[in-house]
């Protein structure tokens, strides 16, 4: 099996810069990264590969689409989100 961060970096490259995996939780792995563009520390949230194998890029993208419109005090923004090299992903502050 490969590094995940190696993987990260090499499909996010120029984007992001992954540092270390910060959580894991039954949905999604969280990792520190530095946003390259706006040169700032970010949360990277990867959605498993079963969770998004099971449920279909598509649904998890619209899900991601949906979160990025919520907005609340208590709710963290959404900067950014996608697919690279078949990982789902967001990012947060």
């Amino acid at each position: 099996m490969s590094d995940p961060i190696h993987r990260l970096n090499t499909a996010l490259h120029g984007r992001y810069s992954v540092e270390c995996m910060v959580g894991e939780g039954g949905m999604a792995t969280v990792y520190l990264a530095h946003d390259l563009k706006h040169e700032r520390q970010v949360a990277l949230k990867v959605a498993k590969t079963e969770l998004a194998a099971a449920v279909g890029p598509v649904r998890c993208l619209d899900e991601i689409k949906t979160t990025a419109n919520l907005q609340h005090p208590n709710i963290l923004p959404l900067f950014d989100s996608g697919e690279a090299d078949g990982l789902l992903f967001y990012v947060m502050p």
